[in-house]
């Protein structure tokens, strides 16, 4: 049994001040201090579950807690309440109460398995004592699950995951990581059995355990059909043993015949050479009663999938019938009949409304071209309707002829008119002006002078 030293159990175990208070008995009354007496339970209940699970088991009792929290020669007095408390709140169970809680059918052949001592609890439950007995064992509910759930997946990832019942050993063998001892599997496979994940069973006064196949809920109770697979499943592994077994003794007789043939022994050497001829002989029958038995759990395997995909379409069919409880063929011809007709309504909608943007669109495009014409008509005459500027060279009279001389002379002429006016009127228009100091200024008349401004 471990104690303290050989569990981690953190840094408050070396206080002195410290562990004195804790080693020390709970107040009878829990409403004196309320706050101490929390502390010391909390620390208690976690100090139990933590050692249990380093030590790998799922159940405790008085006296080993007493052998594990044990610090310079003193143990903790308040174990005892400490127990009472987790049972009260459901954090352990007595060993015997947690195996009765499942089928009796189990405790009739685990009970000398189980570390239980009915009449021990029996006696101080009727005695009516409140005292823990010392070596009453108590199952962890936490570290019972965790176990559970452990051993359910090492099977599930074990080659033995394709058979559905194994035997007792086979199981203890294959658990041999998970749990520390055959008391700890009891108590997993108990958790098993109450989550409706394994089933035991008694065949022949050997232990049987069957698990739940993938796929299903809950495991089925053991039956013949599964007594048989596991009848030939069984024999299976004794022939091939058997056969193994045969092969190494030939093996055996062929190396002792070769051995006497080199020492010269030959007459010895052929019976042990007989000898061998015999065990192959028997070999090769038992191997093929084995290839009968694995062809027949082969068949088995494969008439389960076909049972199982019959199942399966047998629920397909049941759903596809109630989907398809409203749906008739005249049902489906009405629907794309109505359907076809608001596609045809739509696109008569559609072809009106795109009708219509285009005799629009035609209209824009007849008022843009009129625009356009009355754009062009106020605009000034083009530049090709003004004169011609002449590109001949200027000339002076009496002067020779200059490059661009010419220019004047193909100016058009400038307009001539005689001033129809009198002197009189002349000399009039002359006294209108008078002398300032700018110069002359000129009145604004309503006279004749006007005829004197050129003709446009």
């Amino acid at each position: 049994m471990p104690n303290a030293t050989e569990i981690n159990l953190g840094a408050e175990w070396d206080d002195d001040e410290r562990m004195n208070f804790m080693f020390s008995d709970f107040n009878e009354n829990r409403d004196v201090n309320t706050t101490d007496w929390d502390s010391k339970m909390d620390f208690w209940t976690a100090l139990v579950i933590k050692s249990c699970r380093d030590r790998g088991t799922v159940c405790v009792s008085l006296q080993e807690l007493n052998k594990t929290f044990r610090r310079k020669e003193r143990s903790p007095l308040g174990l005892a309440t400490v127990i009472e408390s987790m049972a009260r709140c459901g954090k352990i169970q007595r060993e015997s109460e947690f195996a009765a809680n499942v089928d009796c059918g189990w405790l009739s052949w685990g009970v000398g398995l189980l570390l239980v001592k009915p009449l021990k609890w029996t006696f101080s439950t009727l005695l009516g004592s409140n005292q823990v007995p010392l070596e009453e064992s108590f199952v962890v509910i936490e570290l019972v699950k965790e176990k559970a759930a452990e051993l359910l997946k090492v099977y599930r990832s074990s080659g033995s995951a394709s058979r559905s019942i194994l035997s007792f050993p086979e199981l203890c063998t294959l658990s041999s990581d998970v749990c520390a001892d055959e008391s700890t599997l009891c108590m997993a496979l108990l958790q098993l059995q109450r989550d409706k994940q394994v089933t035991v069973s008694l065949h022949e006064g050997e232990k049987i355990v069957k698990f739940c196949q993938a796929g299903q809920d809950n495991v089925s109770p053991v039956s013949d059909v599964d007594m048989g697979i596991y009848q030939l499943q069984r024999s299976e592994k004794l022939l091939g043993e058997r056969v193994e077994k045969l092969g190494l003794e030939a093996d055996k007789c062929k190396e002792e015949a070769r051995t006497l043939l080199r020492e010269g022994k030959k007459s010895q050497a052929l019976r042990c050479l007989r000898g061998c001829k015999r065990v192959e002989k028997r070999a090769d029958s038992l191997f093929a009663k084995l290839e009968s038995i694995r062809g027949i759990l082969d068949r088995i395997a494969q008439s389960q999938t076909d049972k199982m995909v019959m199942q399966a379409y047998q629920a397909g069919v049941s759903a596809l019938r109630l989907s398809l409880k409203d749906v008739t063929v005249e049902r489906a011809e009405s629907l794309v009949d109505q359907i076809q007709e608001l596609c045809d309504t739509q696109d008569e909608v559609n072809q009106t409304i795109s009708s219509g943007m285009t005799s629009a669109d035609e209209d824009m495009d007849e008022l843009e071209e009129e625009l356009k014409s009355l754009l062009d008509e106020s605009k000034p005459d083009s530049i090709s309707s003004y004169p011609e500027v002449p590109t001949n060279g200027l000339r002076i009279p009496g002067e020779p002829s200059l490059p661009g001389t010419d220019l004047l002379s193909s100016l058009p002429a400038v307009p001539y008119r005689h001033l129809d006016i009198t002197d009189e009127q002349l000399e009039e228009e002359l006294n209108q002006l008078t002398l300032t100091d700018s110069g002359f200024q000129r009145k604004k008349i309503t006279s004749p002078a006007k005829r004197l401004e050129p003709a446009q």
